[in-house]
């Protein structure tokens, strides 16, 4: 019994290495990825704001007879 565990001690520690490696790994990537949408957001917003204000300064330059 003692040889059984002695061998399979080692092989479970490193399952669980890799599982915790893995699971740190994934979890990673889900905050990156949920870091960068937010961030592509925040530009698509900016870049909206910029083309409405833009718009505007057009609108308010133009000759009102036209």
């Amino acid at each position: 019994m003692v040889g059984f565990l002695e061998a399979v001690i080692p092989s479970i520690a490193v399952g669980l290495l890799f599982y915790f490696v893995m699971r740190k790994i994934v979890r990673a990537d889900r905050n990156e990825r949920n870091a960068m949408a937010a961030l592509d957001e925040q530009a698509a917003r900016r870049a909206a704001e910029m083309q409405s204000a833009e718009r505007g300064a057009r609108d308010d330059a133009s000759p009102s007879g036209e």
